[in-house]
């Protein structure tokens, strides 16, 4: 039998798999996904607002704080084991946004306590945290290349 024919058996069963596969809601999952992320978006901009309202950020310096506030409060809510009961519904609207990022370094954090604050919550919690940062910077020096060429050539202004 050659390496990529099925026997009947395998077609059989490929069938009777196929027949019970669970149906995924794709479009209810996309729809979630928008909503939860627009909401998680729409708290940012409250915080922004709040900082520029208040503690007279301007709009360009806003953005590091609102952030810093945004991932905050999503490790403190994975830290209560709220936001992971929030993911169960928001799926990818919830993993996405900044928050995202935080639960999933405090989560690798929780998990690995009992090995030790240096080898196991620090280095399992910056594993995620480095490779986020390796392809942010890489992607940054990728994008400002690519705009230095544009800007030479006279394409952007």
């Amino acid at each position: 039998m050659a390496k990529n024919e099925v026997s009947p058996q395998q077609k059989a069963y490929q069938a009777y798999e196929k027949d019970r596969e669970l149906k995924r809601p794709v479009v209810a999952n996309c729809l979630k996904a928008f909503f939860f992320g627009g909401l998680i978006c729409l708290i940012g901009q409250a915080i922004s607002l709040f900082f520029v309202t208040y503690f007279d950020f301007t709009e360009q310096t806003v953005g590091n704080p609102t952030v810093a506030v945004l991932i905050f409060i999503s490790m403190l809510l994975t830290g209560f084991g709220v936001y992971d009961r929030i993911a169960q519904v928001a799926g990818a609207g919830s993993a996405v946004p900044v928050t995202g990022f935080g639960n999933a370094m405090i989560s690798a954090a929780i998990e690995h306590r009992t090995e030790g604050y240096v080898l196991g919550v620090g280095g399992n919690m910056f594993k995620l945290a480095g490779s986020v940062i390796v392809f942010g910077v890489f992607s940054a020096f990728v994008i400002s290349i690519i705009k230095t060429i544009l800007i030479t050539l006279g394409v952007i202004g």
